[in-house]
Parts: C-alpha cells; sequence; structure tokens
C-alpha cells in the first residue's frame, strides 16, 4: 500500500493502539493534520490553546492510563514550546510521544523561516529523539520511537519530520507492534540472594517507595512484600498512591514537606530498602544525616541511579515489579517485627500531621474537596504550597490517580494534565489543584475545557501571592517579599465565565463544603476562587541544608499534654 508520509504517521499511531493526540497545527505540520482529518472516528485530536497544553496534556493522558501520550507541534516555536513539558515528563519518567513537523530538507541549517534544530535542543530531556531525512525510515522510526518510550525506565521520545517527509509517498506495510517485556537482564540471582539475607537479619527495616512502583505496576506486589517483611513505608512525592495512604504501614512522605513520622523512622531504622526512587534533595536533605543507622538495598530499573547521590550497599537492578516478586518468593516464610511496628505506632499517635494556624485554612479546604469527590477520582496539581498541602492532606488509594510534576517542579503543569486524565477517563471526576501564580501561567487552557465542555474543576487556591517563594522569603530572608505579591486586580470568577466555564467563589470565613459540593454536582467545568490567607505556611517544613529530623512545625502531642 503506497500512501503518504503523513498517512504513515497516523497509521503507525492508530497501530500502536492511540486514540488521543493532544496538538496545535501549523504550517509544517498542515499534511499530517490533512491525514488526521481523513480519520475522523478513528483518531481524536484534541486543539489545546497552546503547544505546552498540549505536552502536559499528553503527560496527564500517560500517568493516568500507564499508555503512551502522544502531542503534535509544527516547526519552530511550536516545536520549542513543547520544550517544558518535554522535560518534565523527562524528570518524571513519563512515556510521552511528540511529534514535530520541519521545514523541508532543501531549507534544514539555513535559518528558514519556523526553524530551529529541536532535535538538539531536546537531546537532554528526551529518552531519544530523532530528525526523519528518508520517508523509508519513518514508519520503523515511530515503531521504534513507541517501544523506547515505554521500555524500561519510560520517559519521552521526540521524532521530527520535514515536511517534504509528509508529503512524499512510500509503500507502507501493517505491522503488530513489539510487545514491551519487563527489564530482567541484569535481575541477577546473587543481588537478590544478598538482598533477602540482609531483609532477613534486619530488625528496623523500612521501605522507602517512588514513582518507579507505579510506572511497572508494581503496587499489589509491593503491598504483598511489605506484609511478608513486615515492614513500614514511606514515599516520595511521585510513589504516593503506590500504597493506600490509610495503610496502617504507610508513615506518610519522606523530606522536606513530609511527616516527623517518615523522616524519624528513616534515621532509626537498620536497614533501607528503596524501590523505584532515586534520592532526590527533596528527600534526602543533608546527605550526611540521611539513613545513619542503616544499610541500603536499592531496587531500579535504571543502574545510573545507584550510587548517585546516596551510597548503597546492595543493587537489585531491574523492573521493579519483578524484582518484588523474586523477593518474596525468597523470603517466602513471614518475618516479625512487631515491636518494631508498635514503636511506629506511638510515634504516629505523639507525631500526627496535625497543622499550626498557619495552614488551617488550606487543609479545611481540601479535606472539604475530598468529602464531596468520588473515592476513584483523579487529582492533578499544579507546582507550590497548595501541591505539597494537596500531598500532605489527600487519602490516596490507587496508584495513577495523583499527577503532579516532582522532578522538575513545573508550575502550570496541572491544568494541561487535567485535561489529558479528563480526555482519558471521561466518567471519572478530575480535579486540578491550583495556586493563582500557577494557574495564570496556563489559563489559557481553559478554553480546549470550554471548548470540549470537561467537567474539570479547578480548585484556585488564592493568596495573591506566589506562596511557596514567599515562605521562604518569610523564613529566610528577612521578609524580603520581592516580586511574590500577585496584587493584580485579576477576578477568577470573570475570567472563567468569560471563557463560558462556571466561576465560583469561597470567601475566608465561608464554609467551602457547601461550594464545592455544588461544583462537583454540576458535572461541568467549574473554576473555585478560594481565598486563603496570605501567609499560610507549609509545615512541616527542613530548612535547606538541614537534616530531615531537623523539622519546623511539628507539634508533639507529649509535649502539648
Amino acid at each position: 500500500m503506497r500512501i503518504t508520509g503523513a498517512d504513515i504517521i497516523v497509521e503507525c499511531l492508530l497501530e500502536e493502539g492511540v486514540d488521543t493526540v493532544f496538538g496545535y497545527p501549523g504550517g509544517q505540520v498542515i499534511p499530517l493534520y490533512d491525514a488526521i482529518y481523513k480519520r475522523k472516528g478513528k483518531l481524536r485530536h484534541i486543539l489545546t490553546a497552546h503547544e505546552q497544553g498540549a505536552s502536559h496534556a499528553a503527560d496527564g493522558y500517560a500517568r493516568s492510563t500507564g499508555k503512551v501520550g502522544v502531542c503534535i507541534a509544527t516547526s519552530g516555536p511550536g516545536a520549542t514550546n513543547l520544550v517544558t513539558g518535554l522535560a518534565t515528563a523527562y524528570m518524571d519518567s513519563v512515556p510521552v510521544v511528540a511529534i514535530t513537523g520541519n521545514v523541508p530538507l532543501s531549507l534544514l541549517g539555513r535559518d528558514s523561516f519556523q526553524e530551529v534544530d529541536i532535535t538538539g535542543i531536546t537531546m537532554n530531556i528526551t529518552k531519544h529523539n530523532y530528525i526523519v531525512k528518508d520517508i523509508a525510515e519513518l514508519s520503523d522510526t515511530i515503531r521504534e520511537a513507541f517501544y523506547i518510550a515505554k521500555e524500561g525506565r519510560p520517559g519521552p521520545v521526540l521524532i521530527d519530520v520535514p515536511k517534504d517527509i509528509q508529503v512524499g509517498e512510500y509503500d507502507f506495510e501493517p505491522f503488530q507492534p513489539k510487545k514491551v517485556e519487563p527489564k530482567t537482564v541484569l535481575l541477577r540471582d546473587e543481588d537478590i540472594d544478598e538482598a533477602v539475607r540482609m531483609i532477613k537479619e534486619s530488625h528496623r527495616p523500612m521501605c522507602y517507595i517512588g514513582g518507579g512502583v507505579i510506572r511497572s505496576d508494581a503496587s499489589e506486589t509491593l503491598n504483598r512484600f511489605l506484609d511478608l517483611i513486615d515492614s513500614p513505608c514511606g514515599s516520595s512525592l511521585m510513589g504516593l498512591g503506590a500504597v493506600d495512604t490509610d495503610s496502617p504501614r504507610f508513615t506518610g512522605m519522606i523530606g522536606m514537606h513530609g511527616t516527623k513520622l517518615s523522616n524519624m523512622t528513616i534515621n532509626s531504622c537498620d536497614l533501607l530498602i528503596v524501590i523505584g526512587a532515586r534520592f532526590s534533595d527533596r528527600v534526602i536533605s543533608k546527605s550526611s544525616d540521611f539513613a545513619t543507622q542503616a544499610k541500603i538495598i536499592q531496587i531500579d530499573v535504571d543502574p545510573a541511579e545507584f550510587n548517585k547521590n546516596i551510597m548503597t550497599e546492595v543493587h537489585v537492578v531491574g523492573d521493579v515489579r519483578m524484582a518484588l516478586e523474586r523477593l518474596v518468593e525468597k523470603i517466602g516464610k513471614p518475618l516479625d517485627h512487631h515491636v518494631w511496628m508498635d514503636k511506629l505506632q506511638d510515634n504516629r499517635h505523639r507525631y500526627p500531621l496535625k497543622v499550626s494556624s498557619d495552614s488551617k485554612r488550606a487543609k479545611r479546604v481540601i479535606e472539604a474537596l475530598e468529602r464531596a469527590l468520588p473515592e476513584d477520582s483523579y487529582i492533578a496539581t499544579e507546582v507550590g504550597q497548595h501541591q505539597m498541602w494537596a500531598a500532605q492532606f489527600l487519602h490516596t488509594h490507587r496508584p495513577r490517580r495523583f499527577l503532579t510534576s516532582g522532578g522538575l517542579g513545573t508550575m502550570g503543569y496541572g491544568t494541561g494534565a487535567a485535561i489529558g486524565a479528563q480526555v482519558a477517563h471521561p466518567e471519572a471526576r478530575v480535579v486540578n489543584i491550583a495556586g493563582d501564580g500557577s494557574f495564570r501561567m496556563n489559563a489559557n487552557e481553559l478554553a480546549t475545557i470550554a471548548r470540549y465542555r470537561l467537567p474539570v474543576i479547578i480548585l484556585v487556591m488564592n493568596n495573591h501571592a506566589l506562596g511557596m517563594v514567599r515562605q521562604w522569603q518569610t523564613l529566610f530572608y528577612d521578609k524580603h517579599y520581592s516580586e511574590t505579591t500577585l496584587d493584580t486586580p485579576l477576578d477568577w470568577v470573570m475570567l472563567a465565565n468569560a471563557y463560558g466555564v462556571e466561576g465560583m467563589r469561597i470567601g475566608p470565613d465561608d464554609d467551602p463544603d457547601a461550594v464545592i459540593q455544588a461544583a462537583v454536582a454540576l458535572n461541568r467545568p467549574v473554576v473555585i476562587d478560594v481565598q486563603i490567607p496570605i501567609d499560610d505556611k507549609v509545615y512541616p517544613m527542613v530548612a535547606p541544608g538541614a537534616s530531615i529530623s531537623d523539622m519546623m512545625g511539628i507539634i508533639d502531642t507529649e509535649s502539648e499534654g
């Protein structure tokens, strides 16, 4: 079958099981958009307001489904507008394929109109990228890109396709996509055996889990492993949802804005088992004071993560789920650490996540949101104080339900991610918890939400400031509030209405339950402007350079009594 390059691209997408793409047309992808037009009913295209919104939507689609998210942009500024979204996906190991157009081959390297070297620009923020200069290689390139995006440690891949490759013709043969198998080549029996020995000899084990557990669909196996070795478990921001936050084994987030319980347990355990996590600086803080009493086992699919930030005794290299299954099989008989677990529960009661008056309002609003939402809802966040409040106070019962930018910390991420999740799960409720600073970066995506009548709720925690930066300025910079006060007279309710979206407001003294319940009941797009005191803070907190044991804003129930 002889078809155009643009048709080959779309046929390959359909081959890979892609049902939705997010994008924005332009001159160098007109042939591709014509091919999409001819396949209406087979491939849904979501037109975003900005290419960055398309990249974040593809990311949210991927995180919430486990499938590859796809976005499309034209050359030049269209392609460069994808960069932040690709970097976000790269840092958080999210499988995304981005397809960009470029000028014809004869114009490459001539500073042509809307020409950039997008493969050069994205080399360090993609798992792999391509520029297709021969139409004979187009279909194999697309198939390989999807495989690379999914296999091992997932990540974004970019394919740059010059316009003459799109309009040229070539023979196309359908192909069954290569199945991605769990990566076990480096999963050695001797490493498993050494890990088993250390686990059996331990009296105070602790598991630190990250996003790798969710990416490998290992949550069920992880929970069996925790029960088998009788161990508590703390999480990075990216690992939230891998273990039910209501589990008696779950201690909460670890690190800068984690719980006192998690940080104390890390620093008093004798064995730390790190599963699909990478020792982010936000977790370990002062590395010389991190888990000083513990031997460390690290399980990860990416060997580049071993001994990068923290030295470890044993490395188990391979797919997290497969590694845990082998450990479960080898350990066999359940272990008993009831003394350790009893001590953990005592500390849980002594150091609850009890907030001071500096963040009670935010907690009350988030708890009202949780009461109004079905348990299987999806939560996206922007980045800042509201992100940490959501991570601290929401109860996450399942994986892939909490979508946030952890590694890159991308303000403006949540709106696009919520769009992607809502498109992927049309019957589910999707909420983006935003700050006013983050939301104004990508508020233009209200046009997308309105156009497709997506029932996304955007909860704007509006403190009229760049709250997290202001918190640091308050605590560490003598209250020098340099450019963090957002005193523009912006009315979020009126802005929402201008886009054709319902706008609601929760005043500083209003009961949030009534408004939030009304918004959920509407089952259509809503923006809720939630007035938050400007100096509400995220506590507990570890000061920069301090040990994770040294936390600010902690309440000790024994000292209270």
